[in-house]
């Protein structure tokens, strides 16, 4: 069992407002558009919420760290599905987010078995805002406007960037990692 304190509880209620967010699009429920953009701001807001709680209130725990980007993976995901299920959104803009969130889990998993813990960028939260901005303008405004559309790319556009920064900041501290292993592995001339 993992210690249920108020940053996990805010992680567990982000992971449970995802099917209320896909039901609320994708079901025949009344004024469903609100309220699947009110519980995803919500939930978005939450993610800021449980860092902060967390660290505040020396509330860091395994699962806390494992299971927050899950959640923010899966309420992201679970949208943007959702979006491209309703024609609202491009199954291709949906693909490039969904596939850069994923190798990022993957190069995180890479980084952590090598020791290596890479912050967040300010890219990176860049990117966390502006999707959360475009899936709520995207559910909000329905048909979207052109801003909306706009959004969108420029959401996607700065996915794309960070995902890039993340594997070349990656690649660099391996190498940099490398070079120390090596020069603590080789004699030093006196």
């Amino acid at each position: 069992m993992f210690p249920l304190n108020l940053p996990n509880a805010l992680t567990l209620l982000r992971i449970l407002a995802v099917p209320v967010v896909v039901v609320a699009l994708l079901g025949e429920t009344p004024n469903g558009d609100a309220l699947a953009a009110a519980v995803f701001a919500l939930a978005a807001l939450t993610d800021g919420l449980d860092g902060y709680f967390a660290r505040s209130r020396g509330s860091i725990t395994t699962f806390g760290k494992l299971m927050d980007p899950a959640a923010d993976k899966l309420l992201i995901i679970g949208a943007l599905v959702s979006l491209v299920s309703l024609d609202r959104l491009a199954a291709w803009v949906a693909m490039v987010i969904i596939a850069r969130e994923i190798a990022v889990t993957i190069l995180r998993t890479i980084a952590a078995e090598r020791g290596i813990v890479i912050a967040a960028s300010w890219l990176g939260k860049l990117k966390t805002v502006l999707q959360i901005a475009a899936v709520i303008a995207l559910i909000a405004a329905n048909p979207a406007p052109a801003w909306v559309d706009v959004l969108v790319y420029v959401a996607l556009a700065v996915t794309v960037i960070s995902g890039a920064d993340y594997f070349f900041g990656l690649r660099r501290r391996i190498e940099e990692q490398q070079k120390e292993r090596a020069g603590a592995r080789s004699p030093t001339a006196s």
